[in-house]
C-alpha cells in the first residue's frame, strides 16, 4: 500500500534530515520534492497546492527552525496536515434514525459493491447486529445470485429479489420485510454503470427518496486514482453522500484517492477494503493512514487485528505450556492459524514501525501458502508425533510429506524451524519468560 509515495517522501526527508540546521531555502527544496511525489501519486493538484502552503507555514517558524532536531519537526508537521487532509478522525457508520437502519451502496460497475456488502454485513454481525442484505441490481446478471451466495459465506440473510422487479419496488418490500423480521440494518447493493449517466443517478435518487437511508456510502476503487475522487465528487453532487468505501488498497502503490477524496467533497472516508476475503474490511484512520503513508507503520491497528483473531483462551493456556516448556506442533501449527486469520505477512510486517523502510523487507515476498503447508504437514502427523517430535525419523518423514503432499525437505524445513522456536522458548524460560530484555524493544 502506497509503496511509490512512501519510497519518494522518505527520499525528500533524508535530504531534510542531513541538514544540522535548516533554512527557509532547504525547506523550500524539501518541500518541492514532497510536492512532486505527491503529483505522482495522482494527489489532485489543488490539493497539493493546499497542503503544501499550509506545511510551508508551519515549517518556517520556531517550530521548526528553533528546533535541535529541525528536520524532524518537519517531518512532524507533514504528518499532521497529511492526517488533517484526509479527515483528521475515524468516522464510522451512521445507523440513526428509524430502524432499521438502511444502508445504500452506491458506485460505477467493477468497483466491488457487492462483495463490500457482504464484507460490511461481517462486519455488522461482529458487532452482534442483524443485516439484511438487498440484491437491488436486477440488470446485470448473475448479480442477485452472487450476492447470495456473499450471503451465504458471511451468514447473513439476502432477500429473495427476481430480476423481473423494479430496484425502488424491490427496496421497498425489503425494508417491510426488515421490519416485520426485526432486522436492524438493511445493506442495500444498488446497480452501477460502466460511467456515470443521468439514468443511475435518477434510479438511486428515487431509491433515496422511498427509503429514507440514514447512510450513503459511496463504494470506489482506489487503483483508479484521480477518476475515483471525480466519480466521488459526482455521486456527492447528485445524492449527498455520508461518506466513501476505497476498495483494492492493497494494490494501490500511489494512494492519490485516500489522499485527495475529503478535501474535494468534503465527505470521509470510512472503510477501505484490502484484499478479496470477506474480513478483510478496515476502518479508515486518517492519522494512521498518514503513519502508514510516512513508512512510519501502524501499531494500534495490528493490535486490533490481532485482537480479533486471537481467541484469548487460547491464549492463556498457551502462555501456561510456554512457561512448562511445552510447546508443541500442535500449537506451533494453531499459531500459524491464527496469524493466517489477521492477513498477509506482507500487510502486518508493515504495520510495524521502521519495518516499511527496510530495503529487506522490500526484496522479501512472503508467500502465504506456506502457511497452508505447515498446517497441511502437521495435520498429517500423528497425535504422538505432533507431541513428541524428536520420534520423527526418515520413514515417517517420507509418509508425512506424502500425506500432506508436500516434500521431505518442506517437512525437514518445518522441522528445523520448530526447534529453533523451541529453542528460543527454553532461552526466554530461563530469563523468566520476559520476552524482550532489559533496554530492548519489540520493534
Amino acid at each position: 500500500m502506497f509503496e511509490n509515495l512512501t519510497d519518494r517522501l522518505n527520499a525528500a526527508f533524508k535530504k531534510l534530515k542531513g541538514h544540522g540546521k535548516l533554512t527557509e531555502k532547504n525547506i523550500e527544496a524539501g518541500l518541492k520534492d514532497v510536492r512532486l511525489a505527491l503529483l505522482e501519486a495522482d494527489v489532485h493538484y489543488k490539493v497539493v497546492k493546499d497542503f503544501i502552503a499550509a506545511v510551508m507555514e508551519r515549517a518556517i517558524g520556531q517550530e521548526v527552525l528553533g528546533s535541535l532536531t529541525p528536520g524532524q519537526q518537519v517531518v512532524k508537521i507533514v504528518n499532521e496536515e497529511l492526517a488533517r487532509l484526509m479527515g483528521s478522525r475515524h468516522e464510522g457508520l451512521c445507523l440513526t434514525g428509524n430502524q432499521p437502519a438502511v444502508v445504500m451502496l452506491v458506485g460505477l460497475h467493477g468497483s466491488g459493491k457487492t462483495t463490500t456488502a457482504g464484507k460490511l454485513a461481517k462486519f455488522l454481525m461482529s458487532q452482534h447486529q442483524r443485516p439484511y442484505l438487498v440484491p437491488a441490481d436486477p440488470y446485470r446478471p448473475a448479480a442477485i445470485e452472487q450476492l447470495q451466495k456473499i450471503g451465504d459465506q458471511v451468514g447473513a440473510e439476502v432477500f429473495p429479489a427476481t430480476q423481473d422487479i423494479d430496484p425502488v419496488d424491490i427496496c421497498r418490500k425489503a425494508l417491510h420485510a426488515a421490519r416485520k423480521n426485526n432486522f436492524d440494518t438493511l445493506l442495500i447493493d444498488t446497480a452501477g454503470r460502466l460511467h456515470v449517466d443521468e439514468a443511475l443517478m435518477a434510479e438511486l435518487s428515487r431509491i433515496k427518496e422511498a427509503v429514507r437511508p440514514s447512510d450513503i456510502l459511496l463504494v470506489a476503487d482506489a487503483m483508479t486514482g484521480q477518476d475515483a475522487v471525480n466519480i466521488a465528487k459526482a455521486f456527492n453532487d447528485a445524492l449527498d453522500i455520508g461518506g466513501v468505501i476505497l476498495t483494492k488498497m492493497e494494490g494501490d502503490a500511489r494512494g492519490g484517492a485516500a489522499i485527495s477524496i475529503k478535501a474535494i467533497t468534503s465527505k470521509p472516508i470510512k472503510f477501505i477494503g484490502v484484499g478479496e476475503k470477506l474480513d478483510a474490511l478496515e476502518h479508515f484512520h486518517p492519522d494512521r493512514m498518514a503513519s502508514r503513508i510516512l513508512g512510519m507503520g501502524d501499531i494500534l491497528s495490528l493490535i486490533e487485528k490481532a485482537q480479533m483473531s486471537i481467541d484469548e483462551k487460547k491464549a492463556r493456556e498457551l502462555e501456561k505450556k510456554l512457561r512448562r516448556n511445552q510447546f508443541t506442533l500442535e500449537d506451533f501449527r494453531d499459531q500459524m492459524t491464527q496469524i493466517r486469520k489477521m492477513g498477509s505477512l506482507e500487510e502486518l510486517l508493515a504495520m510495524i514501525p521502521g519495518m516499511g523502510k527496510l530495503k529487506q523487507l522490500k526484496q522479501l515476498k512472503v508467500d502465504d501458502r506456506e502457511l497452508v503447508h505447515i498446517t497441511a504437514i502437521i495435520d498429517s502427523m500423528t497425535v504422538k508425533e505432533r507431541r513428541s517430535h524428536n520420534i520423527i525419523n526418515a520413514s515417517r518423514r517420507k509418509r508425512i510429506a506424502k500425506g500432506s503432499g508436500t516434500s521431505v525437505q518442506e517437512v525437514n524445513q518445518l522441522l528445523k524451524n520448530y526447534v529453533q522456536v523451541h529453542k528460543m522458548i527454553k532461552k526466554l524460560n530461563k530469563g523468566g519468560l520476559r520476552p524482550f530484555g532489559r533496554g530492548m524493544s519489540p520493534f
